[in-house]
């Protein structure tokens, strides 16, 4: 499953394409403590989370995530935009928890 197969769940809506729609997604994972995430997200994912501020994406460059996807309806904020924008990093939104939004994601992976 690339990032660009996400748009084809539905309710998964693009905040911020980046330029890697083509990459492969490893699996999802869910976290919501960046500490965390960064000490243990694999490369390649999709990370499903709540928080959508700059060290966010901060977090996703640092862990090589393919993606984020901003789930119960969490937006990012002004700053996080602009740095989504420069960093060039593909960010979606959705209204879905996040345990339903990362088994979509698993789901499209495995078929």
């Amino acid at each position: 499953m690339t990032i660009s197969d996400i748009m084809l769940i539905e309710n998964f809506n693009p905040i911020n394409i980046g330029s890697n729609m083509d990459r492969e997604i490893t699996t999802p994972y869910c976290c919501d403590l960046l500490s965390i995430a960064m000490g243990k997200m694999p490369p390649g994912v999709a990370w499903v989370t709540v928080m959508g501020n700059v060290n966010t994406l901060a977090v996703a460059c640092l862990t090589d995530a393919a993606c984020i996807i901003l789930a119960e309806g969490s937006k990012l904020d002004e700053q996080a935009m602009i740095k989504a924008k420069e960093k060039d990093i593909t960010v979606f939104s959705t209204e879905m928890p996040i345990f339903d939004a990362a088994l979509a994601i698993k789901q499209k992976i495995h078929g």
